[in-house]
């Protein structure tokens, strides 16, 4: 089981707005268009799709990554997005493995 630690995170935007939350994954600074994805399923498509390269993606739907991710469902070999915004984040995802991999 693998548990997620964030720390403290910032959103600020153009006009000065601000969020507090809590941060995954990579750390750091970064600068990009705030955009957002009202699907239900899909995010490894859309963080590792080029269209969304430079973007931060902000996702609709209340929890991402409950289904894992898998190499089939890759859009390109790396993330392209600049920042993922989410409301919950899965602490165990679930996802199937086809037998050929």
């Amino acid at each position: 089981m693998s548990i997620l630690k964030g720390k403290p995170a910032l959103l600020v935007l153009a006009d000065g707005t601000a969020y507090r939350g809590w941060s995954f994954g990579a750390t750091g600074t970064t600068v990009g268009e705030v955009v957002f994805n009202t699907g239900m399923t899909g995010y490894q498509e859309v963080l590792t799709d080029p269209s969304y390269a430079g973007q931060i993606v902000t996702f609709t739907y209340p929890e991402l990554g409950n289904t894992g991710v898998n190499p089939d469902d890759e859009e390109s070999l790396r993330p392209q997005v600049r920042g993922v915004i989410a409301r919950n984040i899965t602490h165990r995802p679930s996802n199937w493995v086809p037998l050929n991999h």
